[in-house]
Parts: C-alpha cells; sequence; structure tokens
C-alpha cells in the first residue's frame, strides 16, 4: 500500500521529500504530500518507508488503503 501524508499534522520540515528514492513526495501549498503512483514503500531500496522513519510528527505518514500493496 501506498503512504500518505496527514496534511494536518504536517509540519512542512520537510525531511521526507529528500528521503524518499521514488521522489513521490512533493510540497504543496506548505505540507507535503505523497504521489500513491510513485510510491514503492521503499521496497528494494530500504528495509523500512524512510519518510515514516525521518517523519518527526508520530502518526502523521501512514498507510494509504485506498491503493493496494506495492508489487515489485
Amino acid at each position: 500500500m501506498a503512504y500518505k501524508i496527514i496534511a494536518s499534522q504536517c509540519s512542512g520540515c520537510s525531511a521526507c521529500e529528500p528521503e524518499c528514492p521514488n521522489v513521490a513526495i512533493r510540497e504543496k501549498n506548505g505540507v507535503f504530500i505523497i504521489d500513491p503512483k510513485k510510491c514503492t514503500e521503499c521496497i528494494g531500496h530500504q528495509d523500512e518507508p524512510q519518510c515514516v522513519a525521518v517523519c518527526p510528527v508520530d502518526n502523521t505518514v501512514v498507510v494509504d488503503n485506498a491503493f493496494p500493496r506495492y508489487q515489485a
């Protein structure tokens, strides 16, 4: 499943954007969003999603159940 950033919790710190190996994260109106079509959950790149690992606000980057699990 792709990940999503809960906009109301995003501090706009930009820590996640450079960590994404798929360039799936971008800034929009002061908060960051994840393009679910580009998100691979960092499978094949890292052991855990880097956006989750670097986000300073707990439970801001969460699984987006609206999208199926990434298939490598």
